[in-house]
Parts: structure tokens; C-alpha cells; sequence
């Protein structure tokens, strides 16, 4: 259950970072899957270093951070290949 959890906050977590950050924005659609991607790997290192804020709550921390972050990684990664 929490890594569903942690797949969807991904997914808020890096649509909100996309309308925050318009310039790395990708789009709703990549926004998040990258987010979703960021969410589960968000979740689960939370989880490697034993950091547990509590369940439900430390899941969608992680997605929602892990999702955000690594959407706004890739955004910078991708506008730098551009130019």
C-alpha cells in the first residue's frame, strides 16, 4: 500500500514542481511519470537509510520530494541538451 502511495504523490510531486518550476516543466503527462519514477525511488530510499517519519506520512513525503526533485533534475538535464 505504501508504495502505491508513494507512486501517486510522485506523481502530485512532480506536476507540482512542474508548475512551479514552468521553465523544466515537461508537461502534465511527464511530469508525471518522471514523478512517478521520483516517487518510488523517493519512497524506497527513505526506506534503505531507516528513516521512518511514520507510514502513511513518510510515504507521501518521499513521493511527493522524490517525485518534485527528480522531475526538476531531468527538466535541467533536458533544457541543458537543448541549448
Amino acid at each position: 500500500m505504501e508504495i502505491i502511495i508513494s507512486l501517486l504523490t510522485g506523481a502530485l510531486g512532480g506536476n507540482i514542481a512542474g508548475a512551479l518550476l514552468k521553465k523544466f516543466s515537461m508537461g502534465t503527462l511527464w511530469n508525471s511519470v518522471v514523478g512517478i519514477l521520483g516517487g518510488g525511488l523517493g519512497g524506497h530510499l527513505l526506506g534503505m537509510l531507516g528513516l521512518d517519519i511514520g507510514g502513511i506520512l513518510g510515504s507521501i513525503a518521499g513521493g511527493t520530494v522524490g517525485g518534485g526533485v527528480l522531475m526538476a533534475i531531468i527538466g535541467v538535464i533536458k533544457n541543458a541538451i537543448k541549448k
